[in-house]
């Protein structure tokens, strides 16, 4: 069983994200933003941290990066609808994060999550 992050600011999308990874045996703790999911990541250590790219406050690729800092060997997943704008930024992102695309199937975010935890 992985301990997951999940930062999520859309609240439906965040309990059913939650929910999916909970059935697929993973110890999941979720955020409504940036801001407590860092605070979180300063407390904790987890095998993965999931983030929405867009979010209000500290977005994703920043709580990425913080997190990375924090905790070089947690891997890194951003989910977002937004990933061509929001990487265009310019933003560094850390090395071996992997995106996935909305709309996805939630199949395949569990596959995705399952991937990056066993690499």
């Amino acid at each position: 069983m992985s301990k997951i992050l999940l930062a999520e600011d859309d609240e439906m999308m965040r309990t059913f994200l939650t929910a999916s990874l909970k059935r697929a045996g993973h110890d999941v703790q979720d955020f409504e933003d940036g801001e407590t999911a860092l605070t979180a990541l300063e407390r904790e250590v987890f095998d993965l941290l999931l983030t929405d790219i867009v979010m209000p406050g500290i977005d994703g690729i920043e709580l990425a990066r913080r997190g990375a800092e924090l905790d070089p060997a947690m891997k890194i997943v951003f989910i977002t609808g937004f990933a061509a704008v929001a990487l265009a930024s310019g933003a560094p992102t850390p090395a071996g994060a992997k995106i996935l695309s909305k709309p996805f199937h939630l199949r395949e975010l569990v596959e995705e999550v399952d991937r990056v935890i066993a690499a």
